[in-house]
């Protein structure tokens, strides 16, 4: 009987040694600094339906690391967005990018779903045992905005950041917290279109954030003001990163009072109050 007692203890101890932790531990603060390098080293993988960015020594981490499936504007490839992609993956997060120039059908970015999953079940994988399919998120620009809206609607997506989304997206299937992200002077996809998501997404806790200054293409190439607030909402939501609550929910509501970066900012009645 105490050796089968000791045999169970040590094969639990022996586990917990190996096994990945949780994407809810583990991952160094950032202090606030959200549109700083993340820690880690950055690797691309580019292959026949999409493109990794990630963590260089991800074979070796004691984590397992949120996914976020990009899709890309009209035309555009990853390589386009490459600078935000790439800062996502300093944070620790594996970024699937659809390798689509048409990407509104989101058929793409739910492959890249099942392709990590098919990764992370592989032990000749550099991304055994290291992805954490609980912990999803799905972003876009333009096409790929409306892309991140569609993706939202399945069931493994737990929240969506679509960026200046184009119009060939219905909302009212996403299931997760969306943060809806405008260009006050965006000529191409007008804030009033982007407002509209957001008035249709009273199901769901969502936020509206009209960046000050910003065109249809200013995310493209350096993300600019773009990449502080996306890699925050991403943190709080597939990290659980306390530090980042603020910027969105609560009384204080970082986004809320900082005016020199937003021109709108809208929250309704499902974000959080405290």
């Amino acid at each position: 009987m105490f050796r089968r007692l000791l045999a169970v203890m040590l094969a639990v101890i022996a586990a917990t040694a190996t096994t990945p932790a949780h994407a809810s531990a583990g991952f160094p603060p950032t202090g606030g600094n959200w549109g700083a390098p993340g820690p880690w080293a950055t690797a691309v993988e580019i292959g026949p339906v999409n493109t990794l960015y990630y963590p260089r020594d991800i074979a070796g981490s004691t984590l397992r690391h949120p996914v976020i499936v990009w899709g890309n504007g009209t035309g555009a490839v990853p390589y386009v967005y490459r600078d935000l992609l790439l800062h996502w993956a300093g944070h620790g997060f594996i970024v699937s990018a659809a390798n689509t120039p048409m990407s509104n059908p989101g058929i793409s970015m739910r492959a890249g779903i099942d392709a990590l999953a098919a990764r992370d079940a592989d032990p000749r994988s550099v991304f055994h045992g290291r992805v954490d399919l609980g912990r999803i998120g799905a972003a876009g620009h333009s096409q790929g905005g409306a892309a991140a809206i569609v993706a939202g609607a399945d069931p493994r997506v737990d929240t969506i950041v679509p960026i200046q989304p184009g119009p060939l997206a219905d909302i009212d299937a996403v299931h997760g917290p969306a943060f809806l992200m405008a260009g006050q002077r965006d000529s191409i996809v007008w804030p009033a279109l982007v407002k509209a998501f957001y008035d249709d997404a009273g199901h769901i806790p969502a936020v509206y954030g009209e960046v000050r200054g910003a065109g249809h293409l200013t995310v493209v190439g350096s993300p600019g003001p773009f990449a502080a607030p996306t890699t925050a909402w991403f943190r709080l939501h597939l990290m659980d990163d306390p530090e980042a609550r603020a910027v969105f929910y609560g009384p204080a509501c970082g986004i809320c009072t900082d005016r020199g970066t937003w021109s709108d900012v809208r929250r309704n009645s499902l974000v959080p109050a405290q």
